[in-house]
């Protein structure tokens, strides 16, 4: 058992999964005949007149996400229909054959070169349009696609895929050949991450409503993610159970009962997507999403061991709508705000405590004010390792306030605090010179804890 747990902690991230967390918050762009029919999934069949963004300006796009603090941009360059937002070789279902006549992805792609964020397109394995789908040869011609998209547009930081499949609704079963694309793309753009339900990069997070779960580890078992590399041997009840129910939609991955039964675990962080509306195609009966549920959901995923992509859909024009443009701004202002000043803190390891219950004490100076935030990251290069922890305040009587309590922490974990001048407790209301220091104890890891640093806001 012991064993297993150093093992668990030793599972760690490659380059580029560091690089895509450094992000923190990019951008999902829907855009396509659906923008112009008002429906989610088209059937294939649109003409590809009918698309024609008179207006689009990929520029305005960028000076939007960028007013929000994102860093990146994921284009869909093809979604279920199969229209195609570049003049691909390989069909006529495309914009060469559209009054725009132009290239979106190119188009798209020189906007955030030039607005200095990454780029990166979706292209979606479910085809309505290609006589190819539901054969063998639809794996080739979904290659040839994808080759174009990786060769021709400079670097890409991630290359999004779902798992959409036309059983049911057009009575085609394709079999994706994902191993293989994920050879073209490590040939072609080794630096970019692989977004799919099963690895090997990202992984979904079971929604689309912007919710993470309580603990969200990126350290889970190999069950769920089969595309991943495996960095560990089997756990102690490997022998004794299965896995196999496991998908993402599961309330409980990589924690302790769960890796357990593990045949091996992998280092496979998930991402958390929503649009800034409730489509997410753009519809003009259809407002933006409150100020209030965008940042907590960026606590939530930026703040919770993930990273948030947040889906903005152009108007018929090639425009954002100006609303969805405003909201951008004051979700940007609305972080600044919070964490635009670090408080001076002073943070000292305290001596004599066990490898995996550290506690750290930040000294905090007079006059700062009220306490909002604290910002945990752990060393991810060393493991992600953390079960538990807590943060407590202290007063100048010697009093202590519980302020927050965890479990993971991961690359950042952000603690919004209690305010406990809240609260009719004469030990702490009497206390005038406010907070003297906080507690971040460590209850529970799984070995040695690494933390990068401590954070006060």
């Amino acid at each position: 058992m012991i064993d297993f747990l150093k093992e668990a902690a030793r599972v760690t991230p490659s380059k580029r999964q560091l690089e895509w967390y450094d992000l923190g918050m990019y951008a999902f762009i829907h855009f396509g005949p659906n923008t112009y029919t008002n429906r989610e999934w088209g059937d294939g069949q649109e003409k590809e007149e009918i698309f024609h963004p008179a207006r689009l300006d990929c520029d305005q796009w960028v000076e939007a996400l960028k007013s929000a603090g994102m860093k990146g941009m994921i284009l869909t360059a093809k979604h279920h229909d199969g229209f195609c937002l570049w003049p691909s070789r390989y069909t006529e279902h495309s914009v060469k054959n559209s009054p725009f006549a132009g290239d979106v992805v190119k188009e798209a792609a020189d906007a955030c070169r030039r607005g200095g964020i990454k780029f990166g397109f979706y292209l979606s394995p479910w085809d309505r349009n290609s006589q190819y789908y539901g054969t063998l040869a639809y794996n080739d011609y979904f290659c040839n696609q994808l080759e174009e998209l990786l060769t021709g547009y400079g670097d890409i930081f991630c290359v999004w895929f779902d798992n959409a499949c036309g059983e049911g609704l057009n009575g085609k079963r394709q079999v994706y050949d994902f191993p293989r694309y994920f050879e073209l793309i490590r040939k072609y753009q080794p630096g970019a991450v692989i977004f799919n339900d099963f690895g090997p990069d990202i992984r979904w997070c079971g929604n689309e409503g912007g919710i993470a779960r309580h603990s969200e580890w990126a350290v889970v078992p190999s069950e769920l993610c089969v595309y991943s590399d495996v960095q560990t041997g089997p756990g102690p009840m490997a022998n004794q159970g299965s896995l196999g129910y496991l998908y993402n939609t599961e309330k409980e991955l990589g924690t302790m009962p769960n890796i357990l039964y593990s045949k091996g675990l992998v280092f496979a962080p998930a991402e958390i997507n929503m649009s800034i509306r409730p489509g997410w195609f753009w519809h003009p009966d259809e407002e933006p999403h409150s100020l209030e549920r965008l940042y907590q959901t960026y606590l939530t995923s930026v703040g919770a061991n993930a990273c948030m992509n947040l889906n903005i859909p152009p108007t018929p024009e090639g425009l954002f709508d100006e609303k969805d443009v405003r909201r951008l701004k004051e979700l940007g202002d609305k972080i600044r705000e919070e964490f635009g000043a670090e408080a001076p803190v002073r943070v000292e390891k305290l001596e004599g405590q066990p490898p995996t219950q550290p506690v750290y004490q930040v000294a905090v100076k007079k006059g700062l004010g009220q306490l909002n935030y604290v910002v945990l990251r752990e060393d991810l290069a060393r493991g992600q390792r953390v079960e538990g922890f807590r943060i407590t305040a202290e007063f100048p009587s010697g009093e202590q306030y519980p302020l927050y309590q965890g479990t993971c922490i991961g690359n950042r974990k952000i603690c919004r605090l209690q305010n406990p001048f809240a609260f009719q407790n004469p030990l702490i209301n009497d206390s005038a010179d406010g907070i003297t220091r906080l507690k971040v104890h460590v209850t529970a890891a799984r070995d040695t804890v690494f933390m990068k640093s401590i954070e006060v806001y």
